[in-house]
This record gives C-alpha cells, structure tokens and sequence, in this order.
C-alpha cells in the first residue's frame, strides 16, 4: 500500500524533532555533552545539565532547531543520490494472520530533481520484457517532460516546492510545543551512541501548521544520534482513530511506525528501514490491516553537474 507513504513519512519526520520536557523519575542518564562535528557555534547547543540533572526548554529549543535544521539539509542532499527500495506488504486477515503478501523492488532515480520510481521486480522475480518496457517508456516521459520544461513552468513548479518545504518547516516548530519529552537514556543504534527521548502529547497544544492538529493523537519514542544531532530511530503509536484526506481514510488506535536512518558517505543521514503495521479504512468503506516492510539501500552518489539524457549512470562508490 503506497497511498498513505507521504502521511507515515511525515508524521515520522515531525516526531523526530523533539524538545525535551521535565524529569519524571526516570533512571537519569549520564551528563549530556555534544561531540564536535563542525566548526558553526550554531550547530553545538549548550547541553550541559543543570545541578538536579535536568535541561532548560531554551536548551532544548536550541537541540530542537539544529536536529531540524540537519534534517532539511538530509533532504536536500537526498536529491545527489539514487537508491534501491524493497517493499513487502502483507494483508492479514480480521484473526491477524498472513492473507497475501507482495513484495515490490524499485529503483529510485533522481531526474532533473525529481524523485522517480522505477519498478524492477515482483515477488523477488524481474519484470516480464514487456513490463520492464513500459516502466522505462515511463521514465523516458518524465526525462523529456523535464528537459524540455519552459523556464516559467519550472520556476512555478520551484516555488510550490518552496511552499511545501516551508509548510514542513511551520509543522516542525509546532512539535515542540504538542508533546512533554523526556530523556530516558542512552542506546546503541548501528554501532552508535543515541540519546533515548520518550514523548507524550502535552495538555493544551493549539496548532498553528497546517496537519499538526494530528500530532497529539500519537505517541511514542525517539533516538537522536550523539555524535551528529540527527534523526537515527523514531517509532510511534496512534493513541486515537484519526481521519485524513479528501478520502476520508481513518487510522485506528494501535497503528504503528517506526523508522531508522543511517549515516551515508559521511556526509547525510537517509532511511534504512520504514516499517509500518496499519489498521485503517478507507472511504469509510474498504478495510485495511495491514503491515508495510520497507529497506533502503544501495546508495550511490552520482554527479550533480551531470544532464540526464537517459537512465542514470551513477559515479562510482
């Protein structure tokens, strides 16, 4: 299931960028202190607890902002790599147990900007010729449609992606004020050391974002890398049926997401691994229980200067 990808996505991303709230009895971890990684001020937050163990919300507020900030660049620097995605979907039955599954390969390219989907393998098997053909007519389009762009349709199509970003960064400000946090302590995550924060929705949040209204309907945990302040894990719960969309979709209490990111070419933290168990409906009508496996791999960086005239040819590892 692809339709709700955007929504999971999103809501993984926002909660990952929290502001830490007061000690509540929690075994303490040990003193917090930031590992250098670059030489801006601005991107080493103060985060020296107080004599009790505890951190001020201008601390956090500070994390807050620099864990956003590295996240936005994540995204840009998204768009210099091309990647592989593996998705297996399983339908389960109303007892919970496997009914069907599928499992999709993509190859995503990055095409003028643009991210694009190519579908290489079904259930582990490569397309028949005449599938394989089509997908590549498709993204022969896409290439053509893009080098072949005016000059003010592409600076429309830049400015609503401009709008959008700044609509990601309105909800992230948002999510500092929607949830208590608290630090827990310390966990390896891929060979690294990550601070372990739990959130719970804070009593009297008022949204000013477009969507954040839907943040205190879930709760859950998050792991933030020592080293480089970002995202390395995030995993959260829907506490409440909730509706979105034209389509009237409503996800039910229990629906689960979890993401983990890893650290690439030493420059970027990207998705490893997205996985998803929903209980949903659909139109009000159509049924969904579901759980969504997604890996992420194979990331090769290829040259920003370069035109595409065909399939990507990516610059060696």
């Amino acid at each position: 299931m692809r339709i709700m990808e955007s929504l999971l996505l999103l809501l993984s991303f926002s909660f990952g960028l929290p502001s830490f709230g007061q000690d509540t009895g929690a075994a303490r971890p040990d003193s917090i202190s930031v590992q250098p990684s670059a030489p801006a001020e601005a991107a080493h937050p103060d985060l020296t607890p107080d004599q009790n163990g505890k951190l001020s919300q201008q601390q956090m507020q500070q994390l807050f902002r620099v864990v956003a900030d590295k996240d936005m660049e994540n995204d840009k620097l998204l768009h210099n790599y091309t990647y592989v995605e593996h998705e297996l979907e399983t339908q389960l039955d109303g007892k919970g147990n496997t009914k069907s599954t599928k499992e999709r390969t993509y190859d995503i390219l990055e095409i003028y900007g643009e991210q694009v989907e190519r579908l290489t393998e079904k259930d582990d098997q490569p397309l028949p010729e005449k599938e394989a053909a089509k997908e590549e007519e498709k993204v022969q389009k896409i290439i053509d449609k893009r080098k072949n762009e005016s000059e003010n349709d592409r600076k429309k199509r830049m400015e609503k992606e401009e709008k959008e970003r700044e609509e990601g960064r309105e909800f992230v400000r948002d999510v500092a004020d929607a949830y208590n946090f608290t630090l827990v302590g310390t966990e390896n995550i891929g060979g690294r050391e990550a601070w372990v924060i739990d959130g719970e929705p804070r009593d009297g949040f008022v949204p000013h974002a477009k969507d954040a209204k839907y943040l205190t309907k879930f709760h859950g945990r998050v792991w933030i890398d020592k080293a480089d302040l970002q995202l390395a894990k995030v995993d959260v719960e829907c506490l409440d049926t909730i509706s979105w969309g034209l389509f009237l979709a409503r996800f039910h209490k229990g629906s689960r997401f979890s993401l983990e990111q890893t650290r690439v070419n030493d420059e970027v933290w990207l998705p490893l691994h997205l996985s998803v168990k929903v209980n949903a409906r659909v139109a009000l009508l159509k049924g969904i229980d579901e759980n969504i496996d997604q890996t992420y791999n194979d990331y090769k960086k290829f040259r920003a200067t370069a035109r595409v005239v065909g399939v990507i040819d990516p610059a060696p590892k």
